[in-house]
């Protein structure tokens, strides 16, 4: 055998199928980052990364008094003694905690560039420094008691806390969010107080249910402040379920300008919000039109935000220009709360309002119970050495000669003062210096106090009221600390009523001017301000010629019909302006290429059409049927192959007459043409060989008028034309026109 050879050993190799394998193995995976990465725990809040940075702090003392100390001799801590990690995810852990705008209640104060609301990183870790804040210090206060369980860190070299003792309510006040393995969690920022108060109620009433706990718990209460626009029921409809989500919207406030004008200032941004993606968001809007009423954005952000929006116009209603921005912005986002939390014993679950706070309550309880015994051991062993050194005060001289003389004073010292170990290590231990100290005064009042402190303990461990008086007593004192009137516990996310549910259409919020549009004959469209005589000349490219000019108003539709029957939609205010030729209808809505324009008129949302085609079917359609959503149209009348549509036009009159290229004329009454919303129709008029070229409608009382040799000549009988809907008709009178329409 080689030199090098490994020996398989058959007895180790088992056989297992591929997918037994991966579904072990990924099991394990899934676990690992579920418990170990994602989800926090619902008794201090935290991660493990964020507790491990932490617990490194505090061994660097990085107190809140102290002195800072270089991020990346943290970072470098954390990846080499607890978390075998990268160090680029343990610095952003940190820096995310050092942030204001990301954190309610920061952990570690930074020192340096920490990044910005504008989506800016932090500066590097080897130019930034940081300590903890007296949140952090509360949230590990009681950590050298015994309060918690250690273990040992990924190599077994040192200890790390499994859990912190939590004096300070992280998990609901500074919130979570992570993704694990199939589930994810999404917890958003308290109010201290709030949180404190409920808890206290809660203390004091077991029963009390989310309802009862939401009379002091409003809502979120976000970092970057921002308004809560939801409804009271929807809200704790979410903290029962423990998940649903919340709107946000930014806060403004209207500033007055001269002249009547003002401008609309935002002071205040939805949490998690970039700010200057906000900025490109609405400078987007505004130069693709979607918001015409908004004619500009400017962000004069400091240290404080302010972004700028100016309406187009002051008549313009600022409540109604915000509700738009809201929609189209991120103005107003949905926060997705989802409390899924890992509970006392590491297993994930989604918890109610009310089961997150009986789980913290459940966990401050834990660590009183074991910081008042741990305090209970100190106390007794004080004692245990206080009785012997009050035996060192009355025998001082024998103790001196016993440890000047004796070989094995240590155990002379037991036998003759009839000592404890500990007592006799205590007096072996004692300073010269420090006997000066041993007056009997003295050695009595501290025993006595320590007796006193140790009765009490004794009487709280064993009286579950007493408990719980202590727990609401550190409550109150975390709520003092944060209160409402502090400046970090002022609530800062105010809870307003949720919008109205009626939409505003943008056509309301456009400014009325008249305005003339233009349409040529190669479908180049422009628009002049003001109402302009359509008879006057129009410039044109070369080539070209004009065929409408309607007049407008910037509220107005546009509606466009094509020679394949299908209806297109322009808005008025949205038609290119200036003194050039305009730009090609085909930019605005997907007219075919092959296909011609037959029809531009202005919208009047009650007027009805008759549309019609060559092979001589049509019929009568409301006109708000045809408007388009999209820029591919509606399609309304169906036109076979090698056929067109020729005409839609607004019925007025009680008679419809029909003109073909045969020049022979039909008249039968417009009751005899269905009102339909779409589709090939009737026959208006039959043809041989020939077909339709166009179709009006008129009053049969005053006659069928028609452009005769630059006058109009109308004809008041016409009964040798009028007959029935889909007849052959009769040749025209004398003077009709010779294009066989009725408009020249």
């Amino acid at each position: 055998m080689a030199k090098n050879a490994v020996q398989v050993r058959t007895d180790e190799v088992r056989d297992v199928t591929l997918g037994s394998a991966l579904s072990e193995r990924y099991l394990a995976y899934a676990l690992s980052t579920i418990v170990s990465r994602s989800l926090p725990d619902v008794r201090d809040g935290l991660k493990p990364v964020h507790r491990r940075l932490l617990w490194a702090m505090r061994l660097l003392k990085l107190d809140p008094g102290a002195g800072f100390k270089k991020c990346a001799r943290v970072v470098g801590d954390v990846i080499g003694k607890y978390h075998p990690h990268g160090d680029t995810a343990v610095y952003d852990a940190m820096v995310r905690l050092a942030q204001e705008f990301s954190v309610r209640y920061p952990l570690v104060e930074g020192q340096g560039n920490f990044g910005n609301i504008d989506g800016d990183n932090a500066a590097a870790m080897r130019y930034t420094e940081a300590r903890l804040t007296e949140v952090a210090r509360l949230l590990m206060d009681g950590l050298d008691e015994d309060a918690v369980d250690f273990r040992a860190t990924y190599d077994g070299e040192e200890e790390e806390p499994v859990v912190m003792p939590g004096a300070f309510p992280n998990l609901l006040a500074n919130g979570s969010t992570g993704i694990a393995v199939g589930m994810a969690t999404n917890i958003p920022s308290h109010n201290v107080a709030e949180v404190c108060d409920a808890a206290l109620h809660l203390l004091a009433h077991p029963d009390a249910d989310t309802d009862a706990l939401m009379a002091f718990v409003q809502g979120p209460d976000f970092p970057t402040g921002g308004l809560l626009a939801e409804d009271p029921e929807t809200i704790r409809e979410v903290y029962r379920k423990g998940r649903g989500s919340m709107r946000v919207r930014a806060r403004w406030q209207k500033e007055n300008l001269s002249h009547g004008l003002y401008q609309i200032v935002i002071t205040e941004i939805p949490y998690q919000v970039q700010k200057t993606r906000l900025v490109e968001r609405i400078a987007e809007i505004i130069n693709t039109r979607r918001l015409p009423i908004l004619a500009d954005v400017r962000d004069e952000s400091t240290d404080e935000i302010r972004l700028v929006l100016e309406p187009r116009s002051r008549s313009v209603d600022a409540e109604t220009l915000m509700e738009q921005i809201y929609k189209l912005s991120d103005l107003e986002v949905r926060f997705n709360l989802n409390m899924n939390l890992l509970d006392g014993d590491g297993v994930p679950k989604v918890l109610s309002l009310k089961e997150v706070l009986a789980a913290y309550l459940s966990h401050r309880m834990v660590v009183l119970e074991r910081r008042s015994r741990h305090r209970l051991e100190k106390i007794a062993r004080r004692l245990e050495i206080l009785a012997g050194q009050m035996i060192v005060y009355l025998n001082l001289d024998e103790v001196i000669r016993i440890i000047r003389e004796e070989d094995e004073a240590k155990a002379v010292l037991i036998s003759t003062f009839d000592l404890t170990d500990v007592q006799a290590e205590a007096i072996l231990n004692t300073r010269l210096r420090s006997l000066r100290k041993l007056e009997e005064m003295e050695l009595r009042r501290e025993e006595a106090e320590l007796q006193k402190e140790q009765g009490h303990l004794q009487s709280l461990l064993a009286d579950e009221k007493l408990r719980n008086k202590e727990l609401a007593r550190e409550i109150r004192e975390v709520r003092k600390v944060f209160g409402p009137e502090t400046p970090m516990g002022r609530r800062r996310t105010e809870l307003v009523a949720a919008p109205s549910a009626v939409v505003v259409p943008i056509e309301a919020l456009i400014e009325r001017e008249p305005i003339t549009v233009y349409l040529s004959k190669m479908g180049w469209l422009r628009a002049v301000k003001g109402h302009q005589d359509p008879r006057e000349d129009v410039k044109v490219k070369e080539g070209d010629e004009p065929l409408y000019a309607l007049q407008a108003q910037t509220t107005d539709k546009l509606i466009v019909m094509d020679s394949g029957g299908r209806f297109y939609t322009i808005a008025a205010d949205k038609v290119s302006r200036g003194r050039g030729f305009g730009e090609p209808i085909r930019l605005s809505v997907d007219i075919p290429a092959d296909a011609d324009i037959v029809a531009f008129m202005v919208h009047e949302p009650a007027r009805r059409l008759l549309v019609a085609g060559t092979s001589g079917r049509g019929f009568v359609v409301e006109e708000k049927d045809v408007l388009a959503q999209t820029r591919n149209g509606r399609q309304v009348l169906a036109v076979g192959d090698g056929e067109r549509a020729i005409v839609a036009r607004g019925v007025d009159g009680d008679h419809v007459a029909c003109a073909g290229t045969n020049r022979k004329v039909l008249v039968f009454p417009v009751t005899q043409v269905p009102v339909m919303s779409r589709g090939k129709g009737v026959f208006l008029m039959r043809f041989k060989d020939g077909t339709l070229t166009d179709v009006t409608t008129f009053t049969l009382e005053k006659g069928l008028s028609w452009p005769s040799g630059g006058r109009t000549r109308t004809e008041t009988d016409l009964s040798p034309w009028r007959g029935d809907r889909a007849g052959r008709g009769r040749m025209a009178p004398q003077g009709f026109p010779r294009s066989n329409r009725f408009d020249g």
